[in-house]
């Protein structure tokens, strides 16, 4: 049996969301899964069509945390468990250190909730708390590099890319849906994520207004909400890119694949915002995995997610020139359809049933 805790779990949408969830279902193949994960909007329906065993935490995150660390104790203590897997240091925080000697354990780690300063009290907490753990699991090599100088020795570090939960299939209401929103547009681009400093929306929203003289017909679509929201919304207005800018701040499962599979590229150049920085990337995963190439930044793990030349292209999200440059050399030639099919075919090194056995081997 494992055991399953996270912070971070569908219905409640993002990245780390799908992981947990990819890694919880993969798992189902090796053995019984139980998870704990805190409570979210609609996590009654999610759970009730769900195969995975899942307890819900709920209350004041305060109490919460300390709640569901006395109920995963009590389940380790009462269960022959294989492996036990936490989601992010603050998972495993609160679990003593005997207890969870009883089983092998595993910490993900993604990036932006390690990259505190070096001997801040965040940073001691984090680093006390990953050392309990038997394996950290780093999602990139960026990931595992940037733990290392934060403190961590890197005696039990290992990288395993997250895997990808897609393609599945889409049913003929969203594809409509698409189509209404694309229309006859060309080149057709695409981000899912949320809407931070981070991911640059605002100078690609500032390189579509520079590419509209060489594709009249762009059209560019963002799925996600954010702290930005309100900001976009102006420059949008100030750009004037009311026909070519679509932001969809929400979406079901369905629509946001069906905008995905039938766009032209995935555009998501990530820069260093504070202290956030992009670890991975899964989204571009996903987008490989419906044959679309990627731009991709260069700060972080990206590199681990899309490749140069082969399935994308990196470049500088804060530079405008170089976005563009990089716009126009993806678009030319139609180099987006070769490094559409490459990228699909990279994709498949990212299945779970792929990815799951890397994780059984440690065990």
């Amino acid at each position: 049996m494992f055991l399953v805790s996270t912070r971070n779990f569908p219905p409640d949408i993002g990245g780390i969301q799908n992981l947990m969830e990819g890694l919880s279902i993969a798992l189902l193949n090796h053995g019984p899964v139980k998870v704990f994960a805190d409570s979210f909007e609609n996590s009654e329906n999610y759970d009730k069509d769900s195969k995975l065993n899942i307890q819900r935490v709920s209350g004041f995150k305060i109490f919460r945390k300390y709640r569901k660390a006395n109920l995963i104790k009590e389940f380790i203590n009462n269960n022959d468990l294989r492996a036990a897997f936490f989601d992010h240091w603050k998972s495993i925080e609160n679990i003593d250190s005997l207890t969870l000697k009883k089983t092998k354990t595993f910490c993900l780690i993604h990036s932006k909730e390690i990259n505190h300063p070096i001997g801040s009290a965040l940073n001691k907490r984090m680093l006390n708390a990953l050392s309990k753990a038997n394996f950290v699991i780093a999602n990139s090599i960026f990931t595992k590099n940037l733990i290392i100088r934060l403190g961590l020795k890197d005696n039990n570090i290992k990288v395993i890319n997250p895997g990808c939960n897609y393609p599945i299939k889409i049913n003929n209401e969203s594809k409509k849906f698409s189509k209404t929103v694309y229309g006859e547009a060309f080149p057709k681009l695409i981000t899912i994520s949320r809407l931070d400093g981070r991911k640059s929306h605002k100078n690609i929203l500032m390189t579509i207004k520079n590419l509209l003289p060489k594709y009249p017909k762009i059209k560019y679509v963002s799925i996600g909400d954010g702290d930005e929201k309100n900001n976009l919304e102006k420059l949008k207005k100030e750009l004037n890119l009311i026909k070519e800018v679509n932001f969809i701040y929400k979406s079901t499962e369905q629509d946001k694949l069906a905008l995905l599979e039938d766009s032209d590229i995935f555009v998501m150049p990530s820069v260093v915002y504070k202290k956030s920085v992009e670890g991975f990337g899964i989204t571009f995963i996903e987008a490989a995995s419906y044959g679309k190439p990627s731009i991709a930044g260069i700060f972080g793990g990206e590199a681990d997610a899309v490749l140069e030349g082969k399935t994308g292209y990196l470049c500088d999200g804060n530079d405008l020139n170089a976005l563009y440059e990089t716009l126009l050399k993806i678009l030319n030639n139609e180099n987006y359809k070769r490094l559409g099919a490459n990228a699909l075919e990279f994709s498949k090194n990212f299945r779970w049933d792929k990815i799951i056995k890397k994780y059984i081997e440690l065990i």
